[in-house]
């Protein structure tokens, strides 16, 4: 931590780049993607988060986005998502967050510059002209792109997909002199090698987490997602507020 307070004392103004993962989500009721077996709400992985899967059933595809909708519409932001809304007010301009969370927590909450990477729950979009829309009801095979009647599907990557906007994240880390992970394992790329991206061009890398994930991180805070980041952003203000 004293190398994280020098870094703060001598950088009164830093670009600060937030990747998020589904450790700060849990604690608000967002199950986590990954389970035990290759499972993810006892379906198969590659049963609903592939194209080849939805291709092969799209009904089964429809009816676990929907559930999970419906899951996330009952969930509220936490602690650390509004923690992170106040970072974003103290280096407004300068703050990017970036979620591998697909859910609407950060919104909630009232993060402003925020980048979904792996696309959003409550959209969805056109496989054909690849229209995106604001979707908060049931999706089902006969709802079609207003654009140009293709069909539509849950706007999520998938295995196998690109991730959304990468010009820009790229970009951001490029640019930034803090990187701040959170509640990830760091080990599904290319999200996992951010911290490696922002450190060659010379941030200091904070790793938040319940457990280290044994990534060379400058600074490592471990404790689960809300409390890492309540203690980060106290050691912040005890710099920058005066």
């Amino acid at each position: 931590m004293d190398k994280l307070k020098t870094f703060l004392s001598n950088n009164r103004r830093p670009k600060i780049v937030v990747l998020t993962g589904a450790g700060i989500s849990a604690e608000s009721g967002i199950k986590t993607f990954r389970e035990t077996g290759g499972l993810w709400e006892n379906y198969k992985i590659e049963d609903v988060a592939t194209p080849e899967g939805f291709y092969a059933n799209p009904e089964l595809v429809y009816a676990f986005y929907n559930e999970r909708r419906k899951q996330a519409k009952a969930c509220e932001p936490n602690r650390g998502h509004h923690a992170l809304v106040e970072l974003e007010s103290m280096f407004d301009g300068d703050f990017t967050l970036i979620t591998q969370n697909v859910d609407d927590l950060h919104e909630k909450a009232g993060t402003k510059n925020l980048i979904h990477m792996h696309g959003e729950l409550f959209k969805t979009r056109c496989v054909e002209c690849s229209a995106v829309y604001t979707w908060h009801d049931d999706l089902f095979a006969e709802h079609k792109c207003i654009n140009c009647k293709g069909q539509m599907r849950p706007h999520i990557v998938w295995f196998n997909e690109m991730p959304i906007a990468m010009d820009d994240i790229l970009l951001t880390l490029n640019q930034c002199d803090l990187f701040i992970s959170i509640g990830t394992s760091g080990s599904v790329y290319p999200a996992a090698g951010f911290y490696q991206m922002a450190a060659a061009k010379g941030a200091h890398t904070i790793e938040l987490n319940i457990q280290k994930t044994g990534h060379a991180f400058d600074t490592v805070i471990e404790a689960t997602a809300v409390e890492a980041v309540d203690k980060l952003l106290s050691l912040i203000r005890s710099v920058y507020v005066n």
